[in-house]
């Protein structure tokens, strides 16, 4: 069948996948569904014990928290799917629900790039102000933050895909890829793209340069103070609770970069679909295990659970 053959109207999309071999297909599915399994299991298990562990209710961990759900939430927006592909004979998605994919899946990688921004700026306020931390990060004050990361990347995702979704379909209909994604997706339009990939690129800088400025920002501050410090246990603690933060940190914002800061025109296909299976698998399978082998309060708590368990 020739997918390239142009059709009035475009109702549904093929998946090219990662990979047309069925015994691939095969590895790579129990690969990621390993993957899958142990991200969603993982980040509840973050959000439990930071639940039932009083002296975790602080703003790091609050934050935290979000971070995990939102870890949830964003892997099981295109897994499944590409889960699906991978066994199913049938590789299509209606419009609709490639739409709707597209939509959140954007949304919450914004919110990721905008919540390890109030992380990292959460840490500055903790290192370099300890004495009025307790009133610069008070409870409402998280709140506000978490709401303004949230319903500010909603908005920006639904700007950025309505611009997208606009735009005439009329064939060919295969993605080149194995989840609906904007730039996958501005690929097939049967016109001139150029306005809305200048969209999606301004809204790049706002979502996703401007925290990454802030997160460095914030670390360059941190540096300096640490330095200043006098006693060698103080410096360490303080770089202890940032070594989390800056390993997420390098892995999200290196992979986001990569696809959506530089012009999609230079992008090599077969490389940004490697790259998204590691911003859409592996980082949030890693982020509930890097915060728990290197980070000794969540450890403590951890520990102390299963020993309740086990009494």
């Amino acid at each position: 069948m020739d997918h390239r053959k142009v059709n009035l109207t475009v109702t549904e999309f093929v998946f090219l996948g990662l990979s047309s071999d069925p015994k691939i297909q095969l590895v790579l599915f129990s690969v990621f569904l390993f993957f899958y399994i142990l991200s969603v299991v993982g980040n509840a298990i973050i959000i439990t014990i930071i639940q039932i562990e009083p002296r975790l209710h602080t703003p790091m961990y609050f934050f935290l928290t979000n971070l995990s759900f939102l870890d949830i939430c964003y892997t099981s927006t295109n897994v499944p799917q590409m889960l699906s592909n991978m066994v199913g004979s049938k590789k299509t998605i209606p419009f609709a629900r490639c739409a709707t994919q597209m939509y959140f899946s954007l949304s919450f990688g914004m919110i990721e790039c905008v919540l390890l921004g109030v992380m990292a700026y959460d840490r500055y306020v903790a290192i370099c102000h300890p004495l009025h931390y307790t009133v610069l990060m008070d409870q409402n004050t998280c709140v506000q933050l978490a709401a303004i990361s949230w319903s500010s990347s909603f908005l920006s995702s639904m700007v950025i895909n309505v611009l997208t979704l606009s735009l005439p379909y009329c064939g060919p209909n295969v993605l080149n890829h194995f989840f609906c994604e904007v730039p996958s997706v501005l690929r097939l339009a049967c016109t001139d793209t150029s306005l809305t990939e200048l969209v999606v690129f301004v809204f790049s800088i706002i979502i996703v340069f401007i925290p990454f400025l802030l997160i460095i920002v914030s670390y360059a501050r941190i540096l300096l103070s640490v330095l200043r410090m006098r006693s060698a246990s103080g410096r360490h603690k303080a770089l202890s609770t940032c070594a989390s933060h800056l390993t997420v940190v390098t892995l999200f914002y290196g992979t986001a970069i990569f696809m959506y800061m530089r012009p999609q025109s230079k992008s090599s296909r077969a490389g940004g679909k490697v790259i998204a299976v590691f911003y859409t698998v592996v980082t949030p399978m890693l982020n509930p295990l890097i915060y728990s082998l290197r980070n000794q309060d969540v450890k403590g708590s951890l520990r102390r659970a299963i020993t309740k368990q086990n009494l």
